[in-house]
């Protein structure tokens, strides 16, 4: 193992910000595995012209506090289980649609079909009968979302008779509505669905936590600019290439698989960095094979919201998302390099700095593994 020393950072001092580096690590852990980040749903409106198709996409996570389907209480719902909960997961999700055309209410004209798909989603479909002769002002209110937890949002699409978008919004507990005039021939414009993807790339990064501990991980043995941009950078691409490939639906994996793989990637390099010190050979090829599997992880965020419309397609909500992602990753990397170096390059603290975060960052992973595999 090589260590370097370096100016300006008092063995005291070096303590206190190995500690510090712990004590976030440790509360990170802490607000880890109390919650995962914050959701994401979607609604799909095909307006036709006497009705109205709606389908409501859901992680089964957000609907089983409401909705409960481990009827037997073994911590494991099969399928028997699944399809009895149908009814009241359509009911649920009935009573929090609200549509109306120009300020009259409009009503499903049956219950919601429910069905369930192998990322752990729910999808209800729902269909609202319009009176005669149509309307002009159509309003729609998502009233779900204010059961969820803070930070939970929603990709609404409409779509007119011709496949045409003719609206997108992101909604959120404090902006869960939609007014939109039918009859205008406005349609969105690209730069607003780049922003919003744009934002939610830049919020998943900075709020997965599992993401960002794996390339803390990886970071944690650099002591200089290029070993680290490098890592980035093979992290970048590879994360790239698999969240462009399930994006577009060449490639899929399930969710069952997904989490838990990248779980074990970060006990691997936790345990990797206290073996092999701070100089293990290859790491921006771990790095690249790792990221493969993360960008999986990344592409369950748009598969979730079934995203794709006829004007941008896919490609624009996968190239905005993925450069948020980018954006944000940098940011929190420049944020931690400068102590991650100065730590490394000091006797006094380079070893301890190693072993100790590492140590954590292997503990929390193996908890994620246990949580998304046996709980």
């Amino acid at each position: 193992m090589t260590i370097y020393r370096a100016k300006g950072l008092s063995m005291d001092a070096g303590g206190k910000v190995v500690r510090g580096f712990i004590f976030m690590l440790l509360l990170l852990f802490s607000i880890g595995s109390r919650a995962h980040p914050p959701g994401l749903s979607s609604i799909y409106l095909q307006v036709e012209p006497h009705d109205i198709a709606a389908r409501m996409t859901f992680a089964l996570q957000d609907i089983e506090a409401f909705a409960p389907m481990d009827s037997d209480l073994d911590a494991e719902v099969s399928d028997a289980e699944r399809d009895a909960a149908k009814p009241s997961i359509a009911k649920l999700l009935s009573g929090q649609l609200k549509l109306s055309l120009d300020g009259q209410a409009i009503l499903p004209i049956e219950p919601g079909k429910v069905g369930f798909d192998e990322q752990n989603n729910a999808h209800v479909d729902f269909h609202f009968d319009l009176p005669e002769g149509g309307g002009r002002q159509l309003r729609l209110k998502s009233q779900f979302l204010v059961l969820l937890p803070e930070g939970h949002q929603q990709q609404l699409t409409v779509k007119n008779a011709d496949h045409q978008v003719i609206a997108e919004a992101m909604l959120s507990r404090e902006h869960d509505e939609l007014a939109l005039d039918l009859q205008s021939t406005r349609l969105p414009s690209a730069f607003a669905t780049f922003v919003d993807f744009f934002k939610l790339g830049v919020e998943h990064i900075v709020t997965g936590y599992d993401h960002l501990l794996f390339l803390f991980g990886l970071l944690m043995v650099t002591h200089s600019f290029w070993p680290a941009i490098k890592i980035i950078t093979f992290f970048t691409i590879a994360h790239s290439i698999t969240l462009a490939l399930a994006g577009l639906n060449v490639i899929e994996l399930p969710s069952s698989f997904v989490e838990p793989f990248i779980a074990a990637t970060i006990v691997y390099v936790g345990v990797e960095n206290i073996i092999r010190g701070d100089h293990p050979r290859g790491r921006h090829w771990l790095t690249f094979g790792f990221g493969l599997i993360h960008g999986f992880g990344f592409a369950s965020v748009l598969r979730e919201m079934e995203i794709g419309n006829a004007d941008f397609g896919i490609l624009l909500p996968l190239l905005s998302f993925n450069l948020g992602i980018e954006v944000g990753q940098i940011a929190v990397a420049s944020l931690v390099l400068p102590l991650i170096w100065a730590l490394n390059n000091r006797v006094e603290t380079a070893w301890k700095f190693l072993t100790a975060c590492s140590g954590a960052i292997s503990l929390m992973g193996a908890y994620w593994l246990i949580e998304r595999t046996l709980l």
